[in-house]
């Protein structure tokens, strides 16, 4: 899956800031008392949804063109950039057990010295994917 979105978002000025929602994402809906608060907040409405969408093993919806919405007076559209895989870093707190194997005297110098397994294997894996912290 492409870990980068492009979805376009409908701004709609209010008396007081903007309602925003995303048309491809059903229920992604957001305001913003400025556009810059407005376009914040439907990035994070964005991972909300995304994130429950691949969750429930479904795949995030295609972008409609943005030339291709029906817009009212008083409404405008934005092209909403998403990068997925770094609001899972921000925000995904659920931790997936994994089953590994190590030698037994691996296993019994590490215990002596209370090396945790999870801790060293995650900073491995950051390294050996280079993922900045």
């Amino acid at each position: 899956m492409n870990s980068i979105f492009y979805y376009p978002a409908v701004f709609q000025k209010e008396e007081v800031g903007y309602s925003v929602w995303v048309p491809d994402i059903q229920g992604c809906v957001s305001q913003g008392d400025t556009f810059d608060e407005a376009m914040e907040y439907i990035k994070d409405a964005i991972g909300i949804c995304l994130d429950l969408i691949v969750q429930n093993g479904n795949v995030p919806p295609k972008a409609t063109e943005p030339n291709g919405i029906e817009l009212e007076p008083d409404q405008f559209v934005a092209v909403v950039s998403f990068d997925f895989d770094e609001y899972q870093k921000k925000h995904g707190e659920k931790s997936v057990k994994k089953t590994l194997t190590v030698p037994a005297w691996l296993n019994t110098l590490s215990e002596r010295k209370n090396i945790n397994f999870s801790q060293v294997l995650q900073k491995a894996l950051i390294h050996e994917l280079q993922i900045a912290d």
